[in-house]
């Protein structure tokens, strides 16, 4: 077990605020949404439903005094993947999304890259009880 660090659980909070507050703008605005984006209301609405619960589990992380590795190691990872699955929305012919729905995937896969890059600097600052 790591005693989390006040670092590390700032950042988890952060990332679980605007997973939630992400989530819910997919979930209820995926059809206005859909029409500056460019892409699918029903993929915005599941990829919206996917981050309630993330969120959910973040803050729950983020309000331990300790952790296993394990844990935080598969935030970090989830958070990668979700970055890496965005990218490669991009670029597989799936959407056609709007220069603005291009923007708003790549922008979002950047800062959840940042969250990843954090809670991994976090995790290293973590120490072990």
């Amino acid at each position: 077990m790591y005693r989390i660090s006040m670092f590390l659980k700032y950042v988890l909070m952060a990332d679980a605020v605007t997973c939630f507050g992400t989530g819910l703008l997919l979930m209820f605005g995926s059809s206005t949404l859909q029409e500056f984006l460019g892409l699918p209301a029903g993929l915005l609405r599941y990829a919206g439903a996917s981050l309630v619960p993330f969120a959910v589990w973040l803050v729950y992380l983020s309000t331990r005094d300790t952790f296993s590795r394990q844990m935080i190691a598969a935030v970090i990872v989830l958070n990668l993947l979700w970055t890496l699955d965005s990218i490669l929305l991009l670029f597989t012919g799936w959407v056609a999304p709007t220069e603005l729905g291009y923007g708003f995937v790549v922008a979002q896969a950047l800062g959840v890259a940042l969250f990843a890059g954090l809670q991994y600097f976090g995790l290293r600052k973590s120490v072990a009880v």
